[in-house]
């Protein structure tokens, strides 16, 4: 079995969705895989693999889904995604498919580049963070956004600048390191109101400072899920990654945010599904199932 790029992903015309008077924008960088059993910790394979088939590495599916965030002329910018700084090993080890890049995904929605105010970086891991920042002809790297504010959590800052071995392989200083020197990094203590209608949420669980995205509009809700949920499947509480470095804490958030989405009906934004980017979610049973979005 080989990995194939998704429809939905590959798709010419963007992808949008409403939240009040705000508007979200698929604008995705590609796809790639990782291990199915990393991906879903406890859960046996011969469960999780009826959900996401894995190819012959055992590695599943997965996309960058970076998403644009449109409200009252502010723009932002939430995990662009992997970039372009990486080799055919890496591409290869990670099954990485393109197009599109999250240029060419912009360009598809008519959006510059130049003109995002903001990018939030839920976290720093690679597949998030690493197009922050792209290489000039001259061999230095530099914002790839080049007008926009790099939001992070302090927190978060502190584990990637300092990582141990549970977490060295998920960060690339790279990613990061150049957006301080720059200028151009705002980092951030817990939740906060960005703008009115935006706020972030520190969760973290999967790092230690990772954050979600949040939206209210004119009584409707939109969120960010990263890795909180990366992919509809783990909306089942006990399916939480092995790379979580705090499982428990994931499985709090997640009681904590679910039902309420499940009954203030939100919009939720899945960060690593290559089919389903955007879905609610009710309850059967007591437990918490994918409501695909109208």
């Amino acid at each position: 079995m080989k990995l194939e790029p998704s429809p939905a992903t590959v798709a010419a015309e963007p992808l949008r969705v409403q939240a009040g008077r705000a508007t979200i924008t698929l604008v995705p960088d590609g796809q790639f895989g990782l291990d199915g059993g990393a991906m879903f910790g406890i859960v046996p394979r011969v469960v999780w693999q009826r959900r996401a088939p894995p190819d012959e590495a055992n590695r599943i599916a997965l996309a960058f889904n970076a998403m644009l965030i449109e409200l009252d002329g502010m723009r932002v910018l939430v995990d662009p995604g992997l970039g372009d700084r990486h080799d055919d090993t890496f591409a290869a080890r990670f099954a990485v498919r393109r197009p599109p890049t999250v240029e060419q995904s912009l360009q598809a929605a008519g959006v510059d580049p130049a003109t995002i105010d903001y990018v939030v970086d839920t976290h720093l891991h690679w597949d998030h963070a690493g197009a922050n920042v792209r290489r000039l002809a001259d061999g230095t790297l530099a914002p790839r956004f080049p007008h926009a504010r790099y939001l992070v959590q302090r927190r978060e800052w502190e584990a990637a600048t300092h990582p141990h071995e549970r977490n060295r392989a998920s960060y690339r200083a790279d990613d990061f390191v150049p957006l301080e020197a720059a200028g151009v990094l705002q980092l951030v203590d817990g939740d906060l109101e960005l703008a009115p209608g935006i706020h972030l949420l520190l969760a973290g669980g999967h790092s230690d400072g990772m954050q979600l995205l949040r939206i209210d509009s004119e009584g409707e809700t939109f969120l960010y899920l990263a890795d909180l949920v990366p992919t509809h499947h783990h909306l089942d509480y006990a399916w939480i990654m092995g790379y979580d470095l705090y499982p428990v804490e994931t499985l709090r958030q997640r009681k904590r945010l679910l039902p309420i989405a499940a009954r203030e009906r939100w919009l939720l934004g899945f960060g690593h599904d290559p089919e389903v980017p955007f879905g609610r979610v009710r309850f059967e049973d007591g437990r918490p199932v994918l409501a695909v979005a109208e």
